[in-house]
């Protein structure tokens, strides 16, 4: 399986240490599909149904029908061995904030 930039695919989180979101969970694809066809790995952004919609570090967002946060505080990089199945894909507009919560938490000042 090729993953697709803003693709939400199940994936196996475990092992994990310390804080880190564990267990099998939706996750947001945010690689650019050039790296997802050739590295052999993805970066994502894990989807939790604890929500806290006042934090700048979730967006959220509707997978599979239900109410979800995507959380940026937790961007890491995955084998794409993790990745069971696609599951959903962000709309447009969920895709564009994702991206300027990227650069707002992550780029340069």
């Amino acid at each position: 399986m090729t993953p697709v930039r803003y693709g939400i695919y199940l994936a196996n989180l475990d092992p994990t240490l310390g804080r880190e979101i564990a267990k099998t969970r939706p996750v947001v694809v945010v690689s650019l599909d050039a790296m997802n066809e050739y590295a052999g790995t993805v970066v994502v952004c894990p989807l939790t149904t604890s929500l806290h919609p006042t934090w700048r570090s979730r967006l959220a967002v509707r997978c599979a029908g239900k109410p979800a946060e995507i959380a940026l505080d937790q961007i890491r990089t995955l084998s794409v061995l993790r990745l069971t199945r696609k599951i959903d894909a962000l709309p447009a507009e969920k895709a564009a904030r994702l991206r300027e919560l990227i650069v707002e938490m992550y780029g340069l000042p």
